[in-house]
């Protein structure tokens, strides 16, 4: 089942099935950060407000903010 990232729970690990419609200079940006369809990452940190998000990927630590992650479609592994 499909959901966005920022309801993902902290710990779990997740792969990204697309993205929700967005700007096209953001998804550039995710996509050079390698968040791509089929990517691996764990949600490791949430801000105790839940904003940033940080997430682990491909042994990289990357902070998204709430809205940002919301554009993430994943699903868990």
């Amino acid at each position: 089942m499909s959901t966005s990232l920022d309801q993902a729970a902290i710990g779990s690990v997740v792969r990204v099935t697309g993205f929700a419609a967005t700007e096209a200079q953001f998804r550039r940006k995710l996509l050079s950060l390698g968040v791509v369809p089929g990517a691996e990452l764990t949600v490791c940190r949430v801000a105790p407000l839940g904003d940033p998000i940080q997430i682990q990927l491909k042994g990289r630590s990357v902070s998204l903010r709430k809205s940002e992650a919301a554009i993430l479609q994943v699903e868990g592994i």
